[in-house]
């Protein structure tokens, strides 16, 4: 099994509240996969590369 290459989102502000997110999973194709990075113990959040867009592009205009 692959393991995700995660990485830190570019959204995730300097107040210390990342999230990471991982993209082109082989494991999942056209999944993205998001994790708190302080606390890696809470389940993981999955979504179409789709909706992530289209909430990634809501959370921007906030």
């Amino acid at each position: 099994m692959t393991q995700p290459n995660w990485h830190i989102s570019t959204y995730s502000g300097d107040n210390n509240d990342c999230v990471e997110v991982a993209v082109l999973d082989a494991t999942l194709p056209g999944v993205v996969r998001v994790r708190d990075t302080k606390d890696r113990s809470i389940p993981e959040i999955q979504a179409s590369a789709t909706a992530w867009h289209h909430f990634v592009r809501l959370a921007h205009r906030r």
